[in-house]
């Protein structure tokens, strides 16, 4: 059966068929392809799409700004203080307002239902670039890494260590059962995903052949792995006792090498940035002089090493989103 998405949202792959899902990545592939043999893909050459960033990143917005560019596609960038949403207007009066100016919208912020109601107010495509609770773009980008990597999706072993209870941990597990992959999170029982969503990503492994694995022991959940995957541990302007307490309860569960060797023979590591895998940062420098740390969630042997695809991944952004804004605008 042929698979049109034209005029859908993207707030979260719960929404999104294993069929469909395949289909962003087979597009992303194609459009990957083009770019690298330099044919023009500018067929929506005259569209415009906003790009709400609450929060600011540097590889989600690179990506949506090149990725519309290649699809002849204007953008129009809104930072924190670009923006009245929430703040002098509401967020239906918002999305009603932009949908009336462009054809897609991008929103990369704080809470799903922020997202959620952009999208039931707009008459045009709404594009969840982040929020607490999902994070879709990344895990398109991640599964086209892996199914490069592998040839394949279904019946492969990822294990995620560090907190699972938000964007990262919750759209990995999402990933991993529609795909019929094989989900671990491996952390301190306090940060395992939220107990709905297990329930219902086990409904959804039920019917694709994913299994979901929940282990406090970071051997155990390495054992056999084929993608080992971790994300920074505090996000920024988090409180020292915030800080403090991850870094205690986190530390046993960073990669390294010794979890590496204990994976599949052809393991690869993935991230998905930044990573506080060295001092050259200036929030890595703070937390050495802090809590006298050279690495945190990872270590930079495993970061710089051949078994790394964390930039792979990162141009991985660009083509997946690529593929959402040009398999759902209108």
């Amino acid at each position: 059966m042929a698979v049109n998405l034209k005029g859908r949202d993207f707030l979260k792959l719960l929404d999104y068929t294993p069929e469909e899902m395949t289909y962003l990545l087979d597009l992303a592939a194609a459009l990957k392809e083009k770019k690298r043999r330099g044919e023009l893909t500018e067929e929506f050459k005259g569209r415009n799409i906003a790009l709400i960033f609450e929060k600011t990143s540097t590889r989600t917005r690179c990506s949506f700004e090149v990725a519309a560019h290649d699809l002849g596609i204007a953008t129009t960038y809104l930072d924190p203080s670009g923006s009245q949403i929430g703040k002098k207007e509401s967020i239906a009066d918002t999305a009603r307002v932009l949908a009336g100016i462009y054809d897609g919208i991008e929103y990369r912020g704080y809470w799903q239902e922020i997202v959620e109601e952009l999208a039931e107010y707009s008459k045009v495509p709404v594009w969840n670039g982040l929020t607490n609770e999902f994070h879709p773009t990344q895990i398109l980008a991640d599964l086209l890494t892996i199914r490069e990597e592998f040839g394949e999706l279904a019946g492969l072993k990822l294990t995620y260590f560090g907190d699972a209870r938000y964007n990262m941990g919750n759209s990995l597990m999402v990933g991993c059962a529609k795909m019929g992959m094989h989900f671990t999170a491996c952390t301190t029982p306090a940060y395992f995903p939220d107990k709905a969503l297990i329930a219902e990503c086990e409904k959804i492994a039920a019917e694709t052949g994913a299994t979901l694995t929940f282990t406090d022991d970071a051997m155990k959940g390495s054992k056999d792995a084929d993608v080992l995957y971790t994300d920074v541990w505090v996000s920024m302007g988090e409180p020292d006792e915030v800080w403090e307490e991850r870094i205690r309860e986190l530390t046993p569960y960073r990669v390294t090498k010794a979890l590496m060797d204990n994976a599949a023979e052809k393991a690869i590591f993935m991230h998905c940035l930044p990573a506080f895998h060295d001092l050259k940062t200036t929030i890595g420098k703070e937390v050495g002089e802090k809590f006298g740390l050279a690495e945190m969630e990872v270590t930079n042997e495993v970061f710089e090493s051949g078994r790394s695809r964390v930039f792979e991944e990162a141009e991985n952004r660009m083509h997946t989103i690529k593929a959402v804004i040009a398999a759902t605008i209108l």
